[in-house]
């Protein structure tokens, strides 16, 4: 008990009560939302090791939270301290980083012991991320290719290409033209939405019988298809 009581009038801001209810929180709460990250996750990019991550985050915030308390100075302390650190793995979607700031705000509430905040925001935020994960809000329907058409260098087939489009696409864009091969080819890459009925084979076919047998490549979604 002495030694309970000393650790308080050590610290002045927080008793060791403080310190399990935030960190117990925090932990309960990061689960919570580690559990919805993995309940939303869509694509074959999921990691063990982010989702443990995003725990360990937000039990770690609330600790600093507690340690910054009221007190200035501490603050900057920590802030020159953390600078050091850099973070190099690229985050493979942009919605990781949403669920990173999450967990960092329950943890500065579980930390500053604004208990509630961080139960409600988690509860309300939580929801809306199953809500936009069960009606698929926000989703785009349309298929969009890349087209990549290599010609000899010393041809002027852009009026022919144009023509091929025109007829398989309802919209494209030429987005890149290059040299290769030392100079003896040129690559020009478009964005292309196929016509309704039209398929990447059609339009491989009419491009390759304009482009003296070179290399034609179709790019979809989830699949290439190669001449």
């Amino acid at each position: 008990m002495d030694f309970l009581t000393d650790f308080t009038d050590l610290s002045g801001e927080f008793s060791v009560a403080d310190i399990a209810i935030s960190l117990t929180l925090s932990f309960v709460l990061s689960c919570v939302i580690s559990l919805v990250y993995r309940r939303t996750h869509r694509n074959v990019s999921y990691s063990q090791s982010y989702v443990q991550t995003l725990i360990i985050m937000g039990m770690i915030i609330a600790m600093i939270m507690l340690i910054v308390g009221s007190n200035v100075a501490r603050a900057f302390a920590l802030v020159g301290a953390l600078s050091i650190i850099r973070f190099r793995n690229a985050l493979k979607e942009t919605r990781d980083v949403g669920y990173i700031f999450l967990v960092m705000g329950v943890g500065m509430a579980c930390g500053t012991r604004f208990y509630l905040l961080a139960v409600i925001a988690t509860a309300v935020i939580c929801l809306v991320l199953l809500i936009m994960h069960r009606f698929n809000w926000f989703a785009h329907n349309v298929q969009r290719q890349v087209v990549k058409v290599q010609v000899p260098a010393h041809e002027d087939m852009a009026g022919d290409i144009d023509d091929v489009l025109i007829r398989h696409t309802d919209e494209y864009e030429q987005v890149s033209i290059e040299t290769i091969r030392g100079g003896a080819l040129t690559e020009m890459t478009y964005t292309v939405r196929l016509k309704k009925g039209k398929n990447p084979s059609g339009l491989l076919g009419d491009l390759r019988d304009i482009t003296q047998g070179q290399q034609v490549t179709v790019l979809t979604g989830y699949d290439q298809t190669d001449l």
